[in-house]
């Protein structure tokens, strides 16, 4: 766990939990879900010692949940908001799925890429007035990201970063937007590997195989659009409890605009998240239907030609039983030249039906 302050004139990181509030400024206490555990005692005393309200137990285990859906709550001390990261994790090694597709062909015999692994652990917020709690999955970046743009002690501050957040709230709309704007990356990972598998699905002559792996990639599609609608939704709520909020003073009445300027902002991204999520589904889902389509395809153009080629040898096979009965009184059988003149019959006639069906566009890959 790490304590932050975060004032007008800067960050300073604070050894312990204080003992009052700062006169300015907020706290900013971050700490990973097993911190946050072994440490919500002595979190909730220094609650109370502050006059903030504890944590209700209920939230507490909703923070602790790291299988609880993007959702949004609220008291009279606090706001409670669970937010489901969308980020890549890191396949491990040996686990990655090749495919080979037969046949022959640029996409013959290509490896394609593993599916990909989308890490949707919650981060979890409890929003007071001059306390921000962020409760995050072990490893997650979120916290070492904003530690170093708010030139936290331990990292240096970027150049022409952003102005320092000037409350909890603003904190927290801060990082969901990271969280959010963190899907560009996975969407670049699904739409590469989508990609592949539509070039593979559409090959003329490749032989697909890597269904496991197009499934894998169409569950990982649906796991990030209900994890999109449970943000919206949770978004959407605490939007309304900012719309619900009594007016307030001149001096704090631009914060709370700046604070709904901010939550439509990262409404607007998760709908843009969402819409590419869905594109991508539906893409998957007609390379699938051009796939099967491309296959009948073929398939009619193979029984076609078979069919051409079993009209054309029928009367072929026609000639030669009939002069294959044993009878002495058939033609052409006592002469030398018989043979010959039903070769050239037999020639001339399959050759006439084979332009025939060629004019017909029977035959090859002629198109009109």
């Amino acid at each position: 766990m790490r304590a932050l302050y975060i004032g007008a004139d800067g960050v300073v990181a604070l050894e312990a939990l204080p003992s009052v509030l700062p006169l300015e400024g907020f706290l900013w206490i971050g700490c990973e879900r097993p911190a946050f555990e072994a440490e919500a005692p002595a979190l909730q005393a220094a609650l109370l010692r502050w006059d903030c309200g504890a944590l209700v137990d209920l939230h507490v285990s909703d923070l602790l949940n790291a299988q609880l859906p993007s959702n949004f709550d609220y008291t009279s001390w606090y706001d409670l908001l669970v937010f489901r990261r969308l980020a890549a994790s890191t396949p491990e090694p040996g686990n990655g799925t090749n495919g080979n597709h037969g046949g022959n062909g640029a996409a013959a015999g290509a490896a394609q890429p593993a599916p990909a692994l989308v890490d949707t652990s919650p981060v979890g917020f409890a929003v007071y007035d001059r306390v921000l709690i962020t409760v995050h999955p072990p490893q997650c970046p979120v916290r070492a990201y904003f530690e170093r743009r708010l030139g936290a002690p331990g990292g240096v501050r970027e150049r022409g970063g952003p102005r320092l957040p000037t409350s909890p709230a603003d904190l927290m709309l801060r990082m969901v937007n990271h969280i959010v704007d963190s899907y560009l990356d996975l969407r670049r990972l699904l739409t590469r590997q989508l990609g592949a598998l539509q070039q593979a699905l559409l090959h003329p002559r490749s032989r697909f195989h890597d269904w496991q792996v197009l499934l894998d990639a169409r569950n990982a599609l649906h796991l990030l659009e209900d994890t999109c609608e449970d943000q919206r939704a949770a978004m959407q709520e605490w939007i309304d409890g900012l719309e619900e909020q009594p007016p307030h003073e001149t001096h704090l009445a631009r914060e709370f605009e700046l604070l709904r300027v901010r939550s439509r902002d990262v409404l607007e991204h998760i709908e843009r998240v969402l819409s590419h999520v869905r594109r991508l589904q539906q893409s998957a889902e007609t390379a699938v239907q051009m796939h099967f389509s491309a296959i009948g395809h073929r398939t009619n153009d193979i029984m076609r030609t078979l069919t051409v080629l079993t009209a054309i040898f029928l009367p072929l096979n026609l000639i030669t039983g009939f002069f294959g009965m044993n009878f002495d009184a058939l033609p052409l059988i006592h002469t030398s030249t018989g043979v010959w003149i039903a070769v050239a019959l037999m020639a001339t006639l399959g050759l006439g039906l084979g332009w025939f069906f060629w004019r017909k566009r029977y035959l090859g890959t002629q198109r009109r």
